[in-house]
């Protein structure tokens, strides 16, 4: 039996809704295991409480269909292969459901009289409290809808914060680099500027010499002329 909570990477929501589906499981089968010798009214009540059970588990179902979605590629037929294997456990658990409920002389026990009307009453109370109990679990599902729309909602407006602080700091980031993209401009403008007057000062000194050394020559050729 694999551990009830996977460690799986991407799987952990999948496996909590396995974990319970197969505590309902368990449960179903002890309410089937009890309808076989049950009549009447406590046999009636098995059946509604496996009903509630059944409900549950396909509850349980859908959620684990969705989650499937999430699971990673490389883990997906695995899962799917497990999720195969519940819906095909939860079917054969309703069908033998189904057949406990349609035998009607355990159902009713000793007031089972082949009279219409009186079947029809049975059912119509049987009925009654099974779409009781169903309005009770949908309130219920509702209820567990809206809080997720919360979080949800909740989720969507950190993410819209994270996103505008995001944005402020590429805008700033894209400032900077504009500002020291001028300084790196007015550095370059410097350094051509120093170039050039090194350049200059390098012609003025060459000229200086020159006209040095010309004047040395001079003053020599005229000592000994």
């Amino acid at each position: 039996m694999s551990n009830l909570i996977d460690a799986e990477a991407g799987t952990e929501r999948f496996g909590g809704y396995e974990a319970e589906l197969k505590l309902v499981q368990a449960d179903l089968n002890q309410q089937l295991e009890q309808l076989k010798d049950s009549s009447g009214e406590p046999r009636k009540a098995a059946i509604s409480r496996a009903e509630r059970a059944l409900e549950e588990a396909n509850d349980l179902i859908g959620q684990m269909r969705l989650e499937k979605s999430n699971i990673p590629g490389n883990l997906k037929s695995k899962y799917n292969a497990r999720f195969r294997n519940f819906e095909h456990d939860l079917d054969t658990i309703k069908r033998k459901l189904e057949s406990y409920t349609n035998d009607r002389s355990k159902l009713f026990g000793d007031r089972y009289t082949d009279d219409p009307d009186t079947d029809a009453q049975l059912q119509q109370r049987q009925q009654l409290l099974s779409g009781t109990d169903r309005l009770n679990r949908s309130s219920n599902r509702l209820r567990e809808s809206q809080r997720l729309a919360l979080e949800t909602e909740q989720i969507g407006a950190g993410t819209l914060s994270d996103l505008h602080q995001q944005r402020e700091q590429i805008t700033n980031t894209r400032e900077r680099l504009l500002e020291s993209e001028s300084y790196t401009d007015r550095s370059i403008n410097t350094l051509r500027g120093m170039a050039r007057r090194m350049a200059t000062n390098r012609i003025i000194t060459i000229a200086i010499i020159t006209v040095l050394v010309l004047l040395i020559i001079a003053v020599i050729y005229s000592k000994f002329r």
